[in-house]
């Protein structure tokens, strides 16, 4: 991946070496919030009906009477990656961090783009990195729980040495890997700008663990397809991929499929805890993005099968 010498974003809050708190109430926010007028399903059609059309999701969202209370939003499993171009995962403190604020760079040219062509204003996120464990809008976490985003604040949580957990614990090397990882956290970070994630919540909040965990993974799904539509652009518009990248794309797709997961952790698979979709699904979403490079694309919401 051709990162190096390309335009830094300065959304970026470092806080590496800094001490930190549990502060008030500790943990981490559980997902949920509350959400009046048309319940769950029908407001996430509502939401992508406008993604697709060009239509303001707000308004849709208005006329609905969906509220607007403040939600948290934090994966519920560590994201890894297997590399396979050869590239090295950045791994040095100054180096790991000057290719995430690069590749933050390169997705705020991405969604800025698309944002215009849906005839909106593209908010920026901050992504924060720390060192070992962070206070953030949606509560205390630690390095052990993976990078995160929060919507309460806008902000991706990434401790860097993340990268080296990647390569070590899971063999999964490679810049491109670790910048799917990014990629994708800032899919949720889009998520939240088009209204997604507080109507995924509300529903959430009132329906049983299985509904629950079956939207989740339309959310993760979702958040795969649109890392793909960055690494469209970030190939076609700016050539920052080389060759093999995209093949590193897919492994680190289907690295992290929770089938996989679950197999290497506990020696079966359970379909219904399923929280981020099959190895195939991640695999399938992600390279849809990257073909399509439309968001409209990425309907995990309406499609059958996922």
């Amino acid at each position: 991946m051709l990162w190096r010498g390309g335009r830094r974003s300065d959304n970026i809050e470092d806080r590496r070496g800094e001490g930190f708190s549990p502060g008030a109430g500790g943990g981490r926010f559980p997902i949920g919030a509350r959400a009046g007028g048309i319940g769950g399903l029908g407001l996430i059609a509502l939401v992508l009906i406008g993604l697709v059309f060009g239509i303001d999701p707000t308004a849709l969202l208005q006329e609905g009477g969906g509220g607007n209370a403040p939600s948290t939003y934090v994966p519920q499993q560590q994201e890894s990656a297997r590399g396979g171009s050869g590239q090295q995962t950045p791994t040095r403190q100054d180096d790991a961090g000057e290719f995430v604020a690069v590749v933050l760079g390169d997705t705020e040219d991405t969604w800025n783009a698309q944002f215009q062509k849906m005839g909106k204003t593209y908010r920026e996120p901050t992504l924060v990195l720390f060192s070992g464990a962070v206070n953030s809008g949606c509560g205390f976490a630690q390095a052990a729980s993976g990078p995160f985003y929060c919507p309460r604040d806008q902000k991706v949580y990434l401790d860097t040495s993340f990268f080296n957990e990647l390569s070590r614990r899971f063999g999964a090397p490679g810049d491109f890997a670790a910048a799917y990882v990014v990629a994708h956290e800032i899919g949720h970070h889009v998520q939240n700008q088009l209204g997604i994630l507080p109507q995924v919540e509300a529903f959430q909040q009132q329906a049983s663990r299985s509904d629950a965990n079956r939207v989740q993974v339309m959310v993760e799904l979702q958040a795969d397809c649109f890392a793909g539509i960055w690494a469209h652009h970030a190939d076609r518009s700016r050539g920052l991929l080389e060759k093999g990248d995209f093949e590193e794309g897919l492994n680190a797709a289907s690295a992290i499929g929770d089938d996989r997961l679950q197999k290497q952790s506990q020696g079966y698979v359970v379909p219904d805890a399923f929280t981020h979709g099959s190895s195939a699904q991640r695999v399938r979403w992600f390279k849809r993005g990257f073909e399509a490079g439309n968001p409209a694309a990425c309907d995990t919401f309406n499609a059958d099968p996922l």
